[in-house]
């Protein structure tokens, strides 16, 4: 397998580098490394290009977004699978590998991806390899994408390689001008077409707290217009006829989750109006309970409720276990 590393940069110059030596120290080397400045003003193409590694691609452009940085790297990679990492992430040395294990024993499929670790940006700029579970860790094959991410989230951008020839194959990429959602938007378009193959580890690390950052944006403005397209795919019959019902609930889903964001906020019109957009959920008890919270409970007890929630379950799959 040859694995070709995007990395889209934007004012990332004290992250950067970080990033992309988590991916030259991969147990199994990557093909190369290919980071598109998206216009930084900041100089982290500068660090870049001090790299002294001939894997390390970096090509520059205007600011146009990050979706734009990203699919200039997959017109670009020259691999057989396309890895995706943010300047503000890390990957585990034993990422691709343990993709590499994973294919082998589900080669026909076209997705790969792993657990991930929530790390903070207050810690510091360097991130100290953790102790992973044993070497052949648990491989979940997932075939309804929409039905497993209610369970929660299995996966982020930087743990997913998508096979270059799926990619090519389709007629879009990431949504170019969008923020939010934009990869959500590509990663269940492959998943109408191929299963996915999860492996069980945290094999990468997502900042939290990073200025500028995607995943800094308030809860409260993360349903995006792929949620949109979604639901309009679902009931004209552009989605495959299985994928229906898990796809329309899905969304209903997202909008009681935004929902809870806009009580907790004090916006409760805004909530009630999604509320009743998402009546396709009405039936269950997250619908009933939000239903309550929108009628009854003031917005301070809506936040204490939301912080209960988090520290209770946790917004990902892992955190970060014990270093070595």
């Amino acid at each position: 397998m040859k694995f070709s590393v995007v990395i889209p940069l934007y004012n990332k110059a004290a992250l950067v580098e970080v990033a992309v030596r988590s991916t030259l120290a991969q147990t199994y080397s990557p093909l190369e490394v290919i980071v598109v400045d998206d216009g930084s003003t900041d100089g982290g193409a500068q660090v870049v290009s001090q790299i002294a590694d001939s894997r390390v691609r970096l090509v520059s452009q205007d600011n146009a977004g990050v979706s734009a940085a990203r699919n200039r790297g997959i017109e670009l990679a020259r691999g057989d699978w396309i890895v995706f990492l943010d300047a503000d992430d890390w990957q585990h040395p034993q990422y691709l590998a343990s993709l590499r294990r994973a294919h082998t024993i589900h080669p026909r499929v076209d997705m790969l991806a792993s657990g991930f670790a929530q790390v903070s940006a207050s810690g510091g700029v360097q991130i100290t390899p953790w102790r992973l579970p044993e070497a052949h860790a648990t491989i979940e094959v997932i075939t309804d994408l929409w039905e497993r991410w209610m369970k929660g989230t299995p996966f982020f951008t930087g743990s997913v390689a998508v096979r270059a020839s799926r990619l090519h194959a389709m007629q879009a990429w990431f949504p170019v001008g969008e923020w939010t959602g934009e990869d959500l938007d590509l990663w269940f378009r492959v998943a109408e077409h191929t299963p996915i193959v999860l492996v069980h580890a945290p094999l990468a690390a997502y900042r939290t707290q990073v200025s500028g950052s995607l995943g800094s944006a308030a809860p409260a403005f993360r349903f995006g217009p792929f949620h949109n397209r979604m639901r309009e795919r679902a009931l004209n019959g552009d989605l495959a006829p299985e994928y229906r019902r898990s796809a329309l609930w899905f969304v209903a889903q997202q909008e009681v989750t935004v929902a809870r964001d806009l009580l907790a906020a004090g916006r409760r019109t805004e909530a009630i109006r999604l509320l009743v957009g998402a009546r396709r959920a009405a039936l269950g008890r997250r619908w009933q309970v939000t239903a309550l919270m929108a009628l009854f409970a003031p917005a301070r007890a809506v936040r204490s409720w939301q912080r209960w929630r988090l520290r209770a379950r946790g917004r990902f799959v892992q955190v970060v276990p014990e270093p070595d």
